[in-house]
């Protein structure tokens, strides 16, 4: 088999006795050694075997190796949650007096991270502008240890050149770069070919894509995964066996199911570019987004997400999203259903008024996780509830 998506729908953990067609649920704390001896060669590492669910476990297994398929990655390594996979992705490799160099428009709980937690461990963080190739390079000190950044970011969309960002990696080695590719899947962008080191996914957003069960994920480098795999061992951050189930038949329709997410958001990010209430409607693949050019050319599509600003402020906004009959109001976004969020107020809410501002974010900010509804109704209820919040 050559084809991805085939690749990706045969990848199976391996068959029991039982002949199972669909993979079972493997609800098992640990698992058995067929002898002594086995048991002290596998803790030796002198053989490779399942010991415990929360090193690994059929499930979390084959749900990685389906996403190594899909982002051409040496290795992988499942977590409870996004976070859970960001967090164990920055912890395996800072200690005190390490240096981070970010872009600024990052998911709120990473910002937490690099300006309340890290700092107590003596690791400081540099933000540049996404877009800012210099302002990168100039950031870059003798103790940085990782770049990390979002492309396309939450919720500005702003991205990265990933053929320029290789670059950069190719002038220092010794650096890990980082990229959080959840927006993107990696049915639309793969970072890993271009030399990123490490790829980070919130599985709970498109991978699963219904909204049910929460997950993270990170692949790469071999010899970075095994790294991180010490820490997780060992602080316990891992995805439970039937959540990796849900996540891995998940990942059979994601291609499907994200060429729905982008044709359906580029509808809807057309409609709203040409409403007179609205400003600065940002999505990718629209014409007039000022990457357009760069974001056809590393992207499949466009995604799921398009943000725009409404005429009004918070108070207008909020009307907005009380108007909304179909569309959902929660901060989780990547769902089969149509959801709206006010980022200033929710998922961005603990950055400082100054810091939303840079990221783009004002009072008046609507980010939409467009679904796979009918575009008609999607479109028909957002034109609605800007009439109604007038």
């Amino acid at each position: 088999m050559n084809k991805e998506q085939s690749k990706i729908i045969r990848e199976q953990a391996e068959r029991s006795s039982s002949r199972e067609h669909s993979v079972p649920l493997y609800l098992t704390s640990s698992f058995i050694f067929d002898n002594a001896e086995q048991g002290r060669a596998v803790f030796a590492e002198e053989e490779s075997a399942m010991v415990y669910s929360r090193y690994a476990n059929p499930n979390t297994t084959e749900f990685i190796n389906k996403v190594c398929v899909m982002e051409e990655a040496e290795a992988g390594l499942a977590f409870a949650s996004g976070m859970g996979a960001v967090f164990g992705s920055l912890a395996t490799f800072i200690k005190q007096g390490d240096h981070i160099v970010s872009s600024r428009a990052i998911f709120g709980s990473t910002h937490q991270l690099f300006t309340q937690l890290f700092p107590r461990w003596g690791v400081t963080t540099s933000y540049v502008d996404a877009v800012d190739q210099k302002a990168w390079e100039e950031a870059i000190q003798p103790n940085t240890k990782i770049i990390f950044l979002e492309s396309p970011s939450n919720p500005g969309l702003e991205l990265v050149d990933l053929e320029w960002l290789a670059g950069l990696k190719r002038q220092h080695p010794d650096i890990i770069f980082i990229i959080d590719n959840c927006f993107a899947t990696p049915y639309l962008q793969k970072p890993l070919p271009y030399g990123i080191d490490l790829s980070i996914h919130s599985a709970t957003k498109y991978m699963d894509g219904q909204g049910r069960v929460l997950g993270g994920v990170v692949v790469g480098k071999q010899e970075l995964i095994d790294q991180i795999m010490f820490l997780i061992r060992h602080t316990g951050p891992a995805m439970s066996p039937f959540n990796a189930w849900i996540l891995s038949k998940s990942l059979d329709t994601l291609g499907l199911r994200m060429d729905r997410h982008c044709s359906n958001a580029l509808a809807v990010a057309e409609a709203l570019e040409a409403h007179s209430d609205t400003m600065q409607v940002k999505y990718p693949f629209l014409p007039s987004h000022p990457q357009y050019e760069l974001a056809k050319s590393q992207m499949k599509g466009g995604g799921g997400i398009v943000t725009f600003e409404i005429e009004g402020g918070q108070a207008r906004a909020f009307r907005f999203i009380d108007a909304l009959e179909m569309i959902l109001y929660t901060s989780n976004l990547g769902d089969s259903r149509s959801i709206a969020t006010h980022p200033a107020s929710t998922t961005h809410s603990k950055l400082k008024e100054e810091e939303r501002l840079a990221l783009g974010i004002s009072p008046g900010t609507i980010r939409l996780s467009i679904g796979l509804e009918d575009q008609e109704d999607i479109i028909a209820d957002i034109l609605q509830a800007l009439q109604a919040s007038r």
